[in-house]
């Protein structure tokens, strides 16, 4: 939704090719992938299988997807289409409000579109599930290109650069969530893979046994209570429980070995001969 008042700035302030192409070209394929969602979406009452993602089990058809896709796309152009007309005149005429109103909205929907990951970000401490970073890093170098574009132009477009650099800030900020993430828990990821386990497998398998387990409480759930208040991350697993019929008896001649030389000791008892 942020491309569209983006689209209709752009066309009428006439930037360069590169600017106008871009939110067209991300827009399309946004509206791709929003369509494929609709085929292979898994409804609850679907039945489980090993392959979810390529397994259709939505209640849209290949074709009704698809004309829903395309008639979304024909949507957004015929408002993109009455945008550029309706404020292509007072533009040409110097009423600058309307390209301002144009690129504020774009900014504050685009980040209001990127605030509910950090909603799940702060539920998992951290953890970034359900995120492609390979998505995140071409959408970041879009929105970098994208700015650097901007500066190149013959005169520099502030409000039009505030889009791209919301953008980066916020997918900067989910970055550094994730590294801060993966800092935190290093040692629960190197000895679950000593163990030849994943993350959520180890966690699941031994967060709720009878060993210690240092800062291994389950992060996603912001569960438990670390064992280690003064900040060291360890992981101290395989240690055997003791059980109580393994209690060895300790004669009084042992507790004052244990005692030390300078502890006082009980007189010993009187010794009667018959």
């Amino acid at each position: 939704m942020s491309k569209l008042p983006a689209i209709s700035a752009k066309s009428i302030q006439n930037f360069n090719f590169a600017l106008k192409f871009q939110p067209q070209a991300f827009a399309s394929l946004t509206l791709i992938a929003w369509g494929q969602t609709l085929y292979y979406h898994k409804s609850a009452h679907s039945p489980p299988t090993l392959l979810p993602s390529l397994t259709h089990h939505s209640k849209w058809r290949a074709w009704t997807a698809t004309l829903a896709t395309i008639a979304l796309a024909a949507s957004f152009g015929l408002m993109e289409l009455i945008l550029i007309l309706t404020l292509r005149g007072p533009y040409t005429r110097g009423v600058q409000w309307p390209m301002m109103l144009m690129a504020i909205s774009a900014s504050v929907i685009q980040v209001v579109g990127l605030i509910p990951p950090y909603f799940e970000l702060a539920k998992r401490n951290g953890r970034v599930i359900g995120i492609d970073f390979w998505f995140l890093t071409i959408d970041y170098a879009g929105a970098f290109f994208s700015l650097m574009a901007v500066v190149a132009q013959q005169w520099f477009d502030a409000l039009g650069a505030s889009l791209y650099i919301a953008c980066m800030v916020l997918e900067t900020g989910i970055f550094a969530s994730q590294a801060i993430w993966l800092w935190r828990v290093r040692y629960v990821r190197k000895e679950a893979k000593r163990k030849g386990l994943g993350y959520d497998e180890y966690v699941k398998k031994y967060a709720n046994r009878g060993e210690r387990v240092e800062r291994v409480v389950d992060v996603e759930a912001g569960t438990g209570e670390t064992e280690d208040d003064a900040g060291r991350e360890k992981v101290d697993l395989d240690i055997p429980e003791k059980k109580t019929g393994d209690a060895k008896a300790v004669t009084p001649t042992e507790q004052a070995a244990d005692a030390g030389p300078g502890t006082p000791q009980p007189p010993p008892k009187a010794v009667t001969t018959p």
